[in-house]
């Protein structure tokens, strides 16, 4: 006769220390977040984010490729040099070294950008969702506010104060930045709020007791983090855009190194009359390329919150089929979905 298996026994404290296998989706933890895995599968978001880490990287790391200092001057004989393998972006007509003032400048730039956003972001979200939430006379007030910094010009506002201001530090720099830059986004988050204040989940934190400003920044906020994200970085690459153009003219922080700054004393010494292209190229290419990658990001993120934006990946192949003397299109059943 054939064996019959035996079966082993298993008591039940050992059954319960057997560990239940489960499904290898569920054993494998999500090292990401979902917004951040969305954002990396969008292609525009993809690309700016690998050009703004590359810039940031540069930043970090200046001391480490730049050979130079970016006030370290190189005398008579090494001023006015075209781009070469001892010196890649050139130097002036002081002798400086463009490479390392670009690589250095990318840390003022980038901060100064960064800084001000946030500055005006959280005035923005702060202002914006307050008033759509509590309305009446706070809701009015904080409108006539806006309104007061949506009707004034930004840039000729920050030219009269760039040029009152005895100190053009780079944190003076930043609150100009901030205090003038958040009434646009202010508004657009207000709106997006007046359309949240009466859903089911505000009502119930309402009928729980809960306070205005914990009913503001536990329940409202965190369903408007897209649209905040947006609003940091248009006010971030504005903010640099902005940053640049007052340096270019003189206006902002002189002894700092940025990319403004570099290209103001281009222009003040007519480097470019006299054929040198260089101290004009460098620096506003990297100011370029900083501002690409935010828009791509921004691009990015507009799709990601909007659905109908969002691009629904390969098309399905489709096939001509005759139905009741007619052609019609169907999927295609090789196309595997």
């Amino acid at each position: 006769m054939a064996s019959v298996p035996q079966i082993e026994a298993t008591s039940p404290d050992t059954a319960l220390e057997t560990p239940l296998a489960l499904p290898s989706s569920r054993r494998k933890r999500k090292i990401l977040p979902e917004w951040l895995r969305l954002l990396l599968r969008n292609p525009k978001s993809r690309i700016g984010i690998t050009i703004l880490v590359g810039m940031i990287l540069v930043a970090i790391f200046a001391p480490v490729l730049a050979k130079w200092e970016p006030q370290e001057s190189l005398g008579l004989l090494g001023a006015r040099q075209a781009p070469s393998w001892d010196h890649p972006f050139g130097t002036t007509d002081q002798g400086y070294d463009i490479f390392a003032q670009v690589v250095f400048g990318a840390r003022t730039s980038l901060f100064l950008g960064a800084a001000a956003a946030l500055l005006a972001t959280v005035l923005a979200t702060t202002l914006g969702v307050l008033a759509a939430y509590a309305g009446g006379l706070l809701d009015e007030g904080i409108n006539f506010l806006t309104n007061v910094f949506l009707v004034i010009p930004t840039i000729p506002l920050l030219v009269v104060l760039s040029a009152y201001l005895k100190s053009r530090g780079t944190f003076t720099m930043i609150l100009i930045l901030g205090l003038t830059l958040w009434a646009f986004e202010a508004r657009i988050l207000r709106g997006q709020a007046l359309t949240l204040r009466n859903r089911d989940f505000v009502l119930a934190a309402k009928v729980a007791g809960e306070s205005t400003w914990r009913i503001v920044f536990g329940e409202l906020v965190p369903n408007m983090i897209s649209r905040i994200a947006a609003a940091f970085v248009l006010v971030f690459y504005v903010s640099i855009l902005t940053a640049a153009g007052l340096e270019f003219l003189g206006l902002g922080n002189m002894d700092a190194t940025s990319w403004g700054v570099t290209m103001y004393w281009a222009q003040v010494n007519s480097t470019f009359l006299q054929g040198e292209w260089w101290p004009f190229f460098f620096p506003g290419f990297a100011l370029a390329l900083t501002v690409l990658a935010l828009v791509f990001i921004l691009a990015g993120v507009d799709e990601v919150s909007n659905p109908r934006l969002r691009s629904t990946g390969r098309r399905r192949r489709m096939r001509s089929m005759f139905v009741g003397g007619r052609s019609v299109m169907v999927p295609d059943p090789k196309d595997g979905r």
